[in-house]
């Protein structure tokens, strides 16, 4: 896997935002067959940026069920809180 089969996309959220300002942490949509290493490696290469450390986990899929009786799942996904080396960001636009 190359980097940007790797790292999905950056996640912006409020909690995230607060995150990236107060502690340097972002967080990433990974692919799930992807682990620490990987993650910290594409990372690096694609945002010139210092990783201090990587902490995932498993996002289950909510059931969902919009104007018809059948039910669906939203798709699982792979998150990624990748914290910076101080002086360190990423340019979220």
């Amino acid at each position: 896997m190359n980097s940007f089969d790797i790292i999905k996309t950056v996640r912006i959220t409020e909690k995230g935002t607060r995150q990236s300002e107060k502690l340097n942490k972002y967080t990433l949509m990974c692919d799930p067959k992807a682990d620490k290493p990987q993650i910290r490696q594409a990372v690096e290469e694609l945002f010139k940026v210092k990783v201090v450390r990587v902490n995932t986990l498993q996002v289950r899929g909510k059931l969902r069920r919009k104007s018809t009786p059948a039910r669906g799942r939203t798709p699982k996904w792979k998150k990624a809180i990748v914290t910076l080396k101080d002086g360190d960001k990423i340019q979220v636009v």
